[in-house]
């Protein structure tokens, strides 16, 4: 294996992603992407999530095309058991069955997913470029810079972030405040829920970018950049940051990820989405006591937390194998049958005695 790379081939095994050769940096990305069967298994499932729950109850007041919403109440049929089966094939009136009162599950399940990846793009995105921003700027520039963001870094750290959500669903809740931001929160729930989130939540990103750009920024390619005359806001979005794609890509999603489990643990509590409104939390909630009995009540809610968590993190590990150029494929079989087994890799000494 030393040989092998040596002389700049693939070592034993080791297989580099796709042959790069005559294709522009978004071919070799999207072409990694692709190539990546977690990811595309991820990014199907996400999509069709998406699209099923934006599209069947309807979203700001554009009508969906299943005939109930999460609010409509109807007769109880066949005691709310879930009318869908695999085997004879069927759909029925209530896939998902209904609750006590009779309200479509499956109505309530898609309104309460919408939520769900509401604040997990709001919390996403700001929580992504506040991160960025603050760890570049802290990790190039160092200096008073540096001290000024990391300090306020350490403070919001501290905070609980479970405890502010809750004191900031508790103010929204208040009607009679007059507050612009009692105002907004009670109208806008969610979006102001997904905002509060990423504000406090980008500390972890940000501490990451600032440890990434601290190493990136004393290498060569960054001096060659500063030599040609490329000003500081080149150098860190042109030069650095694509370096640093992969370590923002994974944070981005796990915060993603737990942003679903924060609003559904707010909701779980009372102090998140609030009744005539809905979400995966709150259904969890309002159901608890009839696990024994009802148990498809927690069985579809539950379910579509875990598959939305599992998409967004299959989908980014995905996206860092396509931007990282580091990421290597490991064929143990073709390792194995080159007779270089992963563990007791031959060594192969040169001397320089011999010619070329």
């Amino acid at each position: 294996m030393a040989e092998d790379e040596a002389l700049g081939r693939p070592a034993a095994g080791i297989e580099p992603i796709l042959d790069a050769k005559g294709l522009s940096q978004g071919q070799i990305v999207r072409k990694r992407f692709l190539g990546h069967s977690g990811a595309i298994i991820g990014l199907v499932a996400f999509a069709i999530i998406f699209v099923t729950a934006f599209t069947s109850v309807g979203y700001w007041g554009i009508p969906g095309w299943w005939k109930y919403n999460h609010e409509e109440v109807s007769p109880l049929l066949n005691d709310g058991v879930p009318t869908a089966s695999l085997w004879p094939l069927a759909w029925g009136e209530h896939p998902f069955g209904q609750d006590r009162i009779g309200r479509d599950l499956f109505a309530m399940t898609m309104r309460g997913t919408q939520q769900s990846i509401t604040v997990m793009l709001v919390i996403g995105l700001i929580a992504g470029f506040i991160g960025v921003v603050v760890g570049a700027l802290a990790g190039y520039f160092r200096g008073w810079t540096e001290a000024i963001l990391m300090r306020l870094t350490d403070v919001i750290i501290i905070i609980p972030a479970l405890l502010l959500a809750a004191v900031m669903a508790q103010m929204a809740g208040r009607r009679d405040s007059g507050s612009w931001f009692a105002s907004f929160a009670s109208s806008n729930g969610i979006l102001a829920l997904g905002i509060f989130l990423g504000l406090i939540t980008w500390v972890g990103l940000a501490r990451l970018m600032r440890g990434e750009f601290l190493s990136l920024r004393e290498r060569e390619f960054v001096d060659a950049a500063r030599i040609s005359g490329a000003s500081n806001a080149r150098i860190i979005f042109k030069h650095i940051l694509p370096n640093a794609i992969g370590v923002l890509i994974v944070n981005v999603t796990l915060t993603m990820s737990a942003a679903i489990l924060t609003e559904t643990a707010l909701s779980y509590l009372g102090v998140g989405v609030k009744a005539p409104d809905t979400s995966l939390g709150l259904l969890i909630s309002q159901n608890q006591e009839a696990f024994a009995t009802r148990p498809w009540l927690f069985w579809f809610p539950g379910l579509f937390i875990v598959l939305i968590c599992l998409s967004i993190n299959f989908i980014g590990d995905g996206l860092r194998d396509a931007f990282d150029p580091r990421q290597k494929k490991f064929n143990a079989k073709k390792a194995k049958d080159t007779g270089h087994p992963l563990g007791a890799t031959p060594v192969t000494a040169f001397d320089g005695t011999k010619g070329d």
